[in-house]
C-alpha cells in the first residue's frame, strides 16, 4: 500500500514537472514571438524613417531648383543684356569705343554672337542716335555692296524704312575727292535731324559700331 501512494506520489510529481516545462516553453515560445514581432517592427520603422528622409531630401532639392530658375528666370527677364550691353525693346545693343572697318565691326559683331545692327522701326532709330553723342558715326548692318543702289541689311532682309540724311545716298558725290564707292552706312550724329541721319560711306573708312542681339 505504502508502495502504491509513492508511485502515484511520484508519478504526480513528474506530471507537474511535465506541466511546468510546457508551461515554460509555451512562455518562452510567446517571448522569442514577440522578440521577432519587435525586431520586424523596428526594421520596417528604419525603412520607414529612411524613405522618409529620402522624400523629404527629395523635396527640399526639388523646391530648390525651383526656387532658383524662379530667380533666374526674373534677373533675366528684367536685366536681359550682359554688361555693357543695353536692353532697348526685344534686342540688346553693344555700342563700341574702338573704331573699325565695316567688315571688322561685323565680324566683332558674329564674335559676340551678334550682328551688326538691322534697323526696323522709326523708335529704334531714335533710340540709336541717343545712345551716344560722344561719338561722330557708327556703322550699321545696311550695304549695297552686291548690287550698286540695291541696298540689303545683314541679315539679307531689303531695304523697306529709310532714315538717310539729306541728299543721302549720294555715292560720294558731293566730294572733290572721290575715294571710291560709298557701299556701308553710319548713323552721322553731326547731322541736325534728330532721327534722319543715315550716310553711306567708304567700307575701308573706320569708325564705331552697334551690333544688335535679339533675345
Amino acid at each position: 500500500m505504502v508502495d502504491y501512494v509513492n508511485k502515484q506520489v511520484i508519478e504526480e510529481n513528474e506530471n507537474r514537472a511535465t506541466r511546468r516545462v510546457k508551461t515554460e516553453t509555451h512562455l518562452s515560445d510567446g517571448r522569442t514571438r514577440l522578440y521577432r514581432l519587435a525586431a520586424v517592427c523596428f526594421g520596417m520603422l528604419c525603412i520607414l524613417q529612411v524613405t522618409l528622409n529620402i522624400s523629404l531630401k527629395l523635396a527640399f532639392c526639388t523646391r530648390r531648383v525651383v526656387e532658383e530658375r524662379e530667380l533666374v528666370v526674373p534677373t533675366r527677364t528684367v536685366l536681359g543684356c550682359t554688361e555693357g550691353w543695353r536692353l532697348s525693346g526685344s534686342s540688346c545693343y553693344f555700342l563700341s569705343t574702338k573704331r573699325k572697318t565695316w567688315e571688322e565691326s561685323r565680324q566683332d559683331c558674329l564674335e559676340r554672337g551678334a550682328d551688326l545692327v538691322v534697323v526696323n522701326s522709326r523708335s529704334e532709330q531714335k533710340f540709336l542716335t541717343e545712345l551716344n553723342r560722344n561719338i561722330d558715326r557708327v556703322w550699321i548692318g545696311l550695304t549695297d555692296r552686291e548690287t550698286e543702289g540695291t541696298w540689303k541689311w545683314v541679315d539679307g532682309t531689303p531695304l523697306t524704312t529709310r532714315y538717310w540724311g539729306q541728299n543721302q545716298p549720294d555715292n560720294g558725290a558731293v566730294l572733290i575727292v572721290h575715294i571710291g564707292e560709298e557701299d556701308c552706312v553710319v548713323i552721322n550724329y553731326g547731322y541736325p535731324d534728330p532721327v534722319n541721319k543715315w550716310n553711306d560711306i567708304a567700307c575701308n573708312s573706320q569708325f564705331n559700331w552697334i551690333c544688335e542681339m535679339v533675345i
